[in-house]
């Protein structure tokens, strides 16, 4: 955990924020794969509190029958990876 020493964060920083975060796993996720081979894709992103502002990001992925050789497991770990990196990008950005 990074401590970025930020002010107390508004709700529609919040709300950017979340939306950094998912549009960032997203894209990540899209960007290796296409989604002509993704099934389902649910991201969602919590932020509890405003200082220290504490994000979660949790990603379920079905790939269909045409992704072989894909491992599902470390294209969702890389994209909650991008996701924070991009929040904690967003987040420096108010300093």
């Amino acid at each position: 955990m990074v401590e970025l020493g930020l002010p107390e964060l508004t709700a529609e920083q919040v709300e950017a924020l979340c939306e950094t975060a998912e549009n960032a796993a997203r894209k990540h996720i899209q960007d290796k794969i296409g989604s002509k081979l993704v099934d389902h894709l649910d991201i969602v992103v919590e932020a509890q509190g405003t200082k220290p502002v504490d994000l979660s990001v949790e990603i379920d992925l079905v790939l269909n029958d045409k992704a072989k050789g894909v491992d599902a497991n470390v294209l969702v770990n890389d994209a909650v990876t991008q996701a924070h990196l991009a929040s904690e990008t967003f987040l420096r950005k108010l300093l």
